[in-house]
């Protein structure tokens, strides 16, 4: 008996230094030998272990190891294998070549269920509001993505263009603030897989507020600094072009509040592919290393059920969050109603009020059991936001994937949206910025604009269609609106045709039965707009009033701001790929020439991979 005590307390001893045992983080690249180009779904493992992860469509990739070494393996479908020995080295890239050992046939293989599979879904089902512990939540729902039918079933919502508005009867122009940026890394995808967007997919908001702005950091009381400029579009030299930056405030990391964060992870069937729940675990690992000890981490899962297999843990124990992570894998049916209510039930049992309160959401946006339609998932985050607890929405995949279902969800539930292609952009995402992606400053963020007839013909906004708000929403604090992050910046862009101007794009006839005077001091103004602002902190209900106003400027182009140039260089690229009438011919060399004019620091090199993502597109186009 005392023997068998001993045994059991070396092996305690054991697991608990491995799990003490330090790690450091290898990066690389994966390229083919023969032709140097990169290898995207490259499979990463240490050889021994669990952890694993895959190449981004750079041939990019990010491992945990042990600070001891361990052996890198890397395989992939048609390639050789190969084995490399970390050793001292904090980089490896590694060049694969073909595997010619011919395949002398292929086999489909159909698994069949046990009686445990077949009745897991009703053992779990969530009527009674129970918690589950990992070891009986997680039965093996045998699925696998290569012998699923691959079909492309992506949902986008349609966006029509904004038009232009005639700045006598209609002069005013409400919308919400939108700091997501999904749209641009799924257009990213698409172009990097040979593929150009469906027109849908293009948010030109989203692709704008991808990239940081230098704008100056707030001075007084308020959370944000208000920047405004203008000159001529670069599309169309008649019309001019106004911005509009709201720079947030950045809060430092040591001095942001603590987290009670929930990961709400879908570990259905349908994410089993190498892009999806694999990419996903390694996204997570990269937060959990940002985490403090005073934050904490719950994780829920939902496949054919919902349940917790991880309580509220400190961010101090990051091997076992992580141990948990790796613990995860995929199968079943998708009932993503019933894992948001857990996820929200847990949040709110673990609630701080003097910290950040939210959920994260990581899926491919398939729920097909439970309450799954956009109407009913709308109503069920729309609830669910008023307990104070915020959403972001993690994206993860293709062929499947449901960007409508997630952008509603992060709209209505006090969130933003994110969508994940690589490991890198989990690191720009979920490192670089850690801040403004959890930690909100200020909510129900609106901006309303009110255009001088005596100054402004016609103005359209660009982009934004899906934020736009009536007049009357302006002041109903009632009405939601987006969140800014600590260091976020927004942008948006105004098309104006001036007063005197004739423009293809605007010709309206004079009313027969009324007319509109201007205020006489309008016409002596030299204000082009006035803008206004309302917000409201991240645990207020009444909002805020900002009011800014621009003055009527000739700068020329070439004079205005990096931030400036840099804007209209990704709008005009979304214009492009959305087929807009009003790029009135403006091409891709001129757009990679106002880009690269505009580039200025670049250290993460974002803009860069932008603009080779233009060469990208004309190569696509071409075909």
């Amino acid at each position: 008996m005392k023997t068998r005590i001993s045994l059991l307390a070396l092996v305690i001893v054991i697991i608990s230094g491995f799990r003490l045992m330090p790690t450091r983080t290898i990066m690389g690249k994966v390229t083919h030998i023969g032709s140097g180009s990169p290898l995207p779904g490259v499979t990463v493992s240490l050889k021994g272990t669990s952890t694993n992860t895959v190449t981004d469509a750079q041939g990019n990739y990010l491992i945990n190891t042990p600070d001891s070494g361990g052996t890198l393996v890397f395989s992939f479908i048609g390639l050789q294998t190969k084995e490399v020995k970390v050793a001292n080295k904090n980089r490896i890239d590694v060049v694969m070549e073909s595997d010619m050992t011919p395949l002398k046939e292929v086999v489909t293989t159909h698994v069949k269920q046990d009686k445990r599979m077949r009745t897991a879904p009703a053992k779990y089902g969530l009527a009674q509001g129970a918690i589950y512990p990992a070891d009986e939540l997680m039965v093996s729902y045998p699925t696998s993505s290569e012998n699923r039918e691959q079909f492309n079933t992506e949902e986008y919502d349609g966006i029509t263009e904004n038009i232009f508005r005639d700045a006598r009867y209609s002069p005013l122009s409400t919308f919400s603030i939108d700091v997501d940026a999904a749209s641009y890394s799924n257009i990213r995808r698409y172009i990097q897989n040979g593929q150009r967007p469906p027109k849908d997919a293009v948010r030109i908001e989203e692709m704008v507020n991808y990239f940081h702005y230098q704008y100056p950091q707030p001075e007084g009381e308020d959370p944000f600094s208000i920047n405004t400029e203008i000159s001529s579009a670069p599309w169309n030299e008649k019309h001019k072009l106004v911005l509009i930056g709201l720079q947030g405030k950045k809060i430092p990391t040591e001095k942001l509040p603590p987290s009670n964060l929930v990961f709400l992870i879908d570990v259905s069937g349908s994410m089993s592919d190498h892009n999806k729940l694999p990419l996903l675990k390694s996204s997570f690992k990269l937060l959990v290393q940002q985490l403090r000890e005073q934050d904490h981490v719950a994780i829920v899962v939902y496949a054919g059920a919902a349940g917790l297999v991880l309580p509220s843990t400190s961010g101090a124990d990051k091997n076992k969050i992580i141990e948990a992570i790796d613990r995860l894998e995929a199968g079943g049916s998708t009932a993503g109603g019933a894992g948001i209510r857990l996820a929200y039930q847990v949040a709110k049992e673990n609630f701080n009020k003097e910290g950040n309160n939210r959920v994260i959401l990581a899926t491919d946006g398939d729920f097909n059991i439970g309450e799954s339609s956009n109407g009913a998932m709308e109503r069920l985050i729309e609830e669910k936001r008023q307990e104070g607890v915020f959403l972001t929405v993690m994206g993860f995949g293709m062929g499947n994937y449901k960007d409508s279902k997630m952008e509603t969800l992060a709209d209505k539930g006090n969130g933003n949206y994110l969508y994940i292609d690589s490991i890198l952009e989990a690191q720009k995402a979920l490192v670089n910025e850690f801040g403004g992606t959890l930690f909100t400053i200020a909510k129900d963020v609106k901006l309303q604009i009110e255009f001088n007839p005596a100054k402004v013909q016609a103005y359209r906004l660009i982009g934004y269609e899906n934020r736009m708000l009536k007049s009357e929403d302006f002041n109903n604090d009632k009405k939601d609106a987006g969140e800014l992050g600590s260091g976020h910046t927004v942008t948006a862009l105004y098309e104006i045709i001036p007063v005197g101007v004739e423009s293809k794009f605007f010709k309206v006839d004079e009313l027969k039965y009324q007319n509109t005077k201007i205020d006489p001091q309008a016409l002596k103004s030299n204000e082009l707009m006035t803008v206004k602002f309302r917000f409201k902190k991240p645990d207020g209900e009444v909002s805020k009033l900002i009011v800014h106003t621009l003055k009527d400027r000739n700068n020329s182009l070439e004079k205005t701001s990096n931030n400036f140039r840099w804007a209209a260089s990704v709008a005009s690229f979304g214009m492009l790929l959305r087929g807009s009438e009003y790029l009135n011919g403006f091409s891709e060399n001129g757009i990679i020439a106002l880009a690269q004019n505009a580039k200025g620091e670049d250290k993460n090199g974002y803009r860069n991979e932008f603009i080779s993502l233009i060469k990208a597109d004309q190569l696509v186009a071409s075909k």
